[in-house]
């Protein structure tokens, strides 16, 4: 254990695989603080689309023109609040707009290094769950736990769907976000920056005939194994 107060516990995998809602529900049963990587990377997307800021631009804007966008996160009990020029945003960062251009922004390496900081600042006392893509290989290589969670493509779009509404969708609309969620993997996984991958010192999980309190308690097994060392 380093001389964190607590230990990170990190959750990588693609995109649909339950990191999330499982980092979410193992920092509750901790009693530990959850980060949504993903959510600070919308933010700076909708700081960028609210500024007006056109899409085929993006890719010549340098880290100092990201961190004048002022994304900053705050701690609020178990969790963080996400600010945008100084105000709390949650629901218009799962907008349509955000969610179209959040991969995009997410691939420039501007991007990534103005959202770094603010990451590993959120860790500095331990005590932390982070989900996001890169979070045991770049963010927080010295977490004592890290974790990577994969499923099915079938059952990820399954899960999807159902985060948008659909509780009973056609096998058309799996299809569909069956093909949406294997183009994003290709791209995470391929990108030039931070690509997606499984840290060498993580648990593998495969979540896809795992109910959700199954894959927390392994989990929170892990960290608590840690804890207890």
């Amino acid at each position: 254990m380093s001389d964190r107060r607590g230990p990170i516990v990190t959750l990588d995998g693609p995109a649909g695989s339950g990191k999330s809602t499982t980092a979410k529900a193992v920092a509750e049963r901790l009693g530990f603080r959850h980060l949504d990587s993903g959510g600070l990377y919308r933010a700076l997307t909708l700081a960028l689309l609210e500024a007006g800021t056109p899409v085929e631009e993006w890719n010549a804007l340098t880290e100092e023109d990201m961190r004048a966008l002022d994304v900053r996160v705050s701690s609020s009990g178990t969790s963080f609040d996400i600010l945008v020029g100084g105000r709390r945003v949650s629901e218009e960062l799962r907008g349509p707009e955000v969610t179209e251009y959040v991969p995009f922004l997410a691939s420039l390496a501007p991007s990534r290094a103005s959202l770094l900081h603010l990451q590993r600042m959120a860790g500095e006392d331990g005590r932390l769950v982070a989900d996001g893509r890169d979070m045991g290989t770049v963010v927080y290589p010295s977490a004592e736990v890290k974790v990577y969670l994969v499923a099915d493509l079938q059952q990820r779009a399954r899960r999807r769907l159902k985060e948008v509404g659909h509780e009973d969708p056609t096998d058309e609309e799996i299809e569909a976000a069956a093909a949406a969620l294997a183009a994003r993997d290709r791209q995470d996984s391929e990108r030039e920056h931070s690509p997606l991958r499984k840290p060498e010192d993580a648990h593998l999980i495969d979540t896809t005939r795992l109910g959700f309190e199954e894959q927390v308690a392994a989990i929170e097994a892990l960290a608590r194994a840690v804890e207890r060392d």
